[in-house]
């Protein structure tokens, strides 16, 4: 295992410190451990809170500021926060409007949040909660009961943070965050494992000949391990099931979210959006927004996923409005 690392046990906190040094415009708070945008609690507005295992940045702390989360609780390694972490975010952000949950469905995250949302409702604060369940590969997974969260997740982060940043109410919010999830798939794939720093070993094993389609952000196994293909079968493998599942119709126009696990190149990535675009445009389907780069990594994976949102002009709208984050800028 080679990584730049000192104690594989304190690797989120000294990622955290780094982050409170890069990033003055955010509030870190290192015993809590979250992250909060530095001017909240904004008054009137909606706070948005997310969270999840280390290990996929910048998901989620990336994503905190203007136009996007106003906090995030980033736990130990592909290990949910705790619930004191996501109540003491909730109520950092509570500007008396409500707090929006926006909830990955893996079975750590959505039993502590709903704890964290309990203890917040006993303190007066409004909470609802959305699961993003976007994941077409498989039903049930390791981590999972019913599908699994994943790209959706950041466009919804985007979508619905804009809707509070114009202060509409807590259910408009909740709605357009709902809509975001209904109108979105993903699946992913992987050239190669990932290797947790406190493990020292790759989560899994794939031949040099080898590739995994629908694996989870955390190693989880997938649809079929196949053999290694030309990047248009693979996008393929991706784009079909996508296709199939919601489905989209010709005329349709998307937000395609190329994504890349942590290891792959954007050279390779940019290449799978051509791929991608083709087989859309066979289906009559196009392209009008994109989003390329390793938004939601798995630590040092090789490979990538598709998230293909449905767009009209309200969530185009929504997408395009300023943001200013670590991760995501625009308009600003």
């Amino acid at each position: 295992m080679k990584k730049l690392i000192n104690d594989p046990g304190e690797v989120v906190d000294a990622a955290l410190a780094g982050m409170a040094a890069a990033h003055p415009e955010l509030r870190v708070d290192a015993k809590a451990r979250i992250v909060v945008r530095g001017d909240a609690p904004v008054a009137g507005k909606v706070g948005l809170v997310s969270g999840g295992g280390s290990g996929h940045e910048p998901l989620h702390a990336g994503f905190v500021g203007f136009g996007m989360l106003d906090a995030a609780c980033p736990g130990e390694i592909f290990t949910s926060p705790v619930p004191d972490q996501i109540l003491a975010a909730t109520t950092a952000v509570d500007a008396g409007a409500g707090v929006l949950h926006i909830v990955k469905n893996f079975t750590g995250d959505v039993m502590n949040f709903e704890m964290a949302a309990e203890l917040a409702a006993d303190t007066g604060v409004e909470v609802v909660p959305v699961i993003v369940n976007d994941d077409v590969a498989v039903q049930d997974s390791t981590y999972t009961a019913g599908r699994r969260g994943v790209g959706a997740t950041v466009i919804l982060e985007k979508m619905a943070g804009a809707a509070a940043q114009r202060g509409m109410p807590l259910d408009a919010v909740a709605r357009i965050a709902t809509r975001v999830n209904d109108e979105s798939r993903s699946m992913g794939m992987a050239l190669t494992s990932c290797t947790v720093p406190a493990a020292g070993h790759p989560t899994f094993e794939l031949g040099e000949s080898e590739m995994e389609i629908g694996i989870g952000i955390h190693g989880e196994p997938g649809r079929m391990r196949v053999p290694l293909a030309p990047a248009h079968e693979v996008a393929a493998m991706l784009v079909e099931p996508i296709l199939a599942d919601l489905p989209f119709s010709h005329g349709d126009r998307v937000l395609c979210f190329l994504n890349g696990m942590g290891g792959t190149p954007l050279l390779e990535l940019y290449l799978m959006v051509d791929e991608v675009s083709r087989i859309l445009r066979g289906h009559g389907v196009a392209i009008e927004r994109a989003l390329v780069g390793p938004y939601i990594t798995s630590l040092e994976m090789a490979g990538c996923s598709v998230t293909l949102t449905r767009l009209d002009e309200e969530l185009t709208t929504l997408w395009d409005a300023p943001v200013r984050t670590p991760a995501l800028r625009w308009g600003m």
